[in-house]
C-alpha cells in the first residue's frame, strides 16, 4: 500500500476515501481496531503506529459499518 496509515487523521477519512477499494479500507480499519493499537490504560482508544492522536474504538467500528452500508448500495423502499 503506497499511502501510510498516518495520512489518515480519523477512521472516516479512510471510509470516505474514494481512491481505496472497500477491502483495503477494511484492512486499514481492522489494523486500527486491533488490540496492538490499544492505548495503555484506555482500552476504548486506539492509536495506530504513526498516528498523531488516539481515536475511540467506536469511531473505528462506525467507519467499518459505513463501508459495509455503502457496499450494500441503496435499499429499495417497501
Amino acid at each position: 500500500m503506497s499511502q501510510p496509515f498516518s495520512r489518515y487523521l480519523h477512521p472516516f477519512d479512510v471510509a470516505h476515501n474514494p481512491s481505496l477499494e472497500p477491502e483495503v479500507k477494511r484492512a486499514i480499519l481492522a489494523s486500527w481496531a486491533s488490540d496492538r493499537s490499544a492505548v495503555r490504560d484506555h482500552p476504548d482508544l486506539r492509536k495506530p503506529p504513526g498516528a498523531r492522536r488516539a481515536v475511540p474504538i467506536d469511531d473505528i467500528l462506525a467507519a467499518m459499518h459505513a463501508i459495509d452500508r455503502s457496499a450494500e448500495g441503496p435499499r429499495a423502499s417497501p
